[in-house]
């Protein structure tokens, strides 16, 4: 009896709990309003780069200290990165402060909503605004459509979205821009107002919506950007204290616009440029640290010699071009190294470690990686690695073996999905190393040398012992110009 008191006791304890949780999202959703919310959508490539700027108010007595954004589910799948950041000031004494962004949940969540919470530098008190700007980068959201085109057509892809806002918040005024390519639009959605005036397709003002407010729409427009897609990047970082820096990038390249269909002809595509393959790609370019040095590129056959380098004190840029161009649905596989200067991104901090800074992301421009990979290789016998990357990532050690390795090169593994340009920012890795490690190689190649010279001289310059055969007698049996 005293058992299933005390369980009703816990089932009523939880139920209050699940009551007072649902009660604090609820209220922590009702107390802010946004007062006018713009959205612009930028489609001019395959990497879909969405501009929002919320004016937020309090409406409730308890101060507010955080924003919450909400996704729907066919986005959230593909949302690459979202950021965000708070204006200060006014009109020409208008400044930017970062702001932290987070995943986080709530309990009252339609299924599949994904949402981020934006933390304010001071919390809002009651009938205070606030002006927030976020961009948030979608990837894969422009569908091909039709999925298979000639040589000769121009590339049409649709994309979809809600022409209202998706926000747990209730909304006074909100617009949305849609920038296209081209003039050329197939069709959209109308949800009046609607404007569709050169390259801008305008939905709204709608006055007055409550949150969660949803009304889908349908853009089916022309874009010939090249859909360049590294389906896997392995970027391998060998750190070396006798003063270089040796990196090997693996792509997997992919054209992942509309595919193509028929009889490819290569001289339709040269003398015909602007007609001929107009969604294609036969070139890309590398933005390379500065001061790079043993640049090389090849593919699977060997050495690509079409391939441009310009460099200088402030940046260097690889101009590359495939063997052959790429159409939807083609791939190309190759490697691009090159060496660095170890002065220019090996650092010691003041605690004593030596620390590597240096760029995250995809050197290759307009460029969407579906998984990136970068094993950092420390010198041997480094110790107690760590990395520092502004964005979560997945890590995990490995240990590789080179050239006159005793014990093996600890490896730092540093893994992303859904990597875009935004992503190319630094990163830091931090591990000890004593120099007594550096004497190693020296070492171990001197005694490599000194005991080839002692099997050398011990290989027969001496006599034999008396009584003893020679090498000579006892193989001359099994020799086929033996006089026996």
């Amino acid at each position: 009896m005293a058992r299933s008191i005390s369980m009703e006791a816990a089932g009523l304890t939880l139920a209050f709990l699940i009551l007072i949780l649902t009660i604090s999202a609820a209220s922590s959703t009702n107390q802010i309003q946004i007062l006018n919310a713009e959205r612009r959508i930028d489609l001019s490539s395959h990497i879909v780069k969405v501009f929002l700027t919320l004016k937020v108010e309090n409406v409730m007595t308890a101060p507010a200290s955080e924003i919450v954004l909400a996704f729907p589910p066919a986005q959230a799948d593909h949302l690459a990165l979202v950021k965000a950041q708070a204006a200060i000031g006014k009109k020409k004494k208008k400044s930017y402060v970062h702001l932290d962004v987070n995943p986080t949940e709530l309990p009252d969540a339609p299924n599949g909503t994904k949402y981020f919470s934006i933390s304010l530098l001071n919390p809002l008190s009651s009938g205070e605004t606030a002006t927030l700007e976020v961009l948030y980068i979608l990837t894969h959201s422009l569908k091909p459509f039709p999925a298979e085109i000639s040589q000769s057509e121009s590339q049409l892809v649709y994309f979809r979205d809600s022409a209202l806002i998706l926000s747990p918040y209730h909304v006074k005024q909100q617009t949305t821009f849609l920038k296209t390519p081209s003039t050329k639009v197939e069709s959209f959605t109308r949800v009046e107002p609607t404007k569709f005036a050169g390259r801008e397709l305008k939905y709204g003002p709608y006055e007055d919506r409550p949150p969660y407010s949803f009304s889908p729409v349908t853009v089916h427009l022309e874009n010939n950007s090249p859909f360049a897609v590294v389906e896997e990047l392995l970027r391998e970082v060998e750190i070396s204290h006798w003063g270089n820096i040796q990196i090997t990038e693996h792509y997997k390249l992919v054209h992942a616009g509309a595919r193509h269909k028929g009889v490819f002809s290569r001289v339709e595509y040269q003398s015909r440029p602007s007609f001929s393959g107009t969604s294609s790609f036969k070139h890309l370019l590398a933005s390379l640290p500065p001061r790079v040095h043993s640049v090389y590129y090849r593919d699977d056959i060997g050495n690509i010699s079409s391939s441009h380098l310009r460099s200088d004190y402030r940046k260097s840029e690889l101009e590359i071009e495939p063997r052959y161009p790429l159409f939807g649905g083609w791939k190309a596989t190759f490697v691009i190294g090159y060496g660095l200067p170890l002065e220019d991104f090996l650092f010691e901090s003041p605690d004593g470690k030596r620390y590597l800074n240096f760029s995250f992301g995809c050197p290759l421009a307009e460029t969407v990686v579906d998984k990136l990979t970068i094993k950092v290789v420390l010198p041997e016998g480094s110790k107690d690695p760590s990395a520092a990357v502004p964005f979560p990532v997945e890590q995990h050690l490995e240990t590789k073996y080179s050239y006159l390795d005793v014990v093996g090169r600890t490896v730092l593994v540093l893994e992303k999905k859904n990597v875009v340009p935004e992503h190319i920012t630094p990163f830091q890795v931090y591990y000890t190393f004593k120099p007594i490690f550096m004497l190693a190689e020296p070492l171990m190649l001197a005694s490599k040398g000194l005991m080839m010279q002692l099997s050398s001289d011990g290989s027969g310059s001496h006599d034999p012992l008396p009584g003893q055969p020679s090498m000579l007698s006892l193989n001359s049996s099994a020799c086929p110009c033996s006089p026996n």
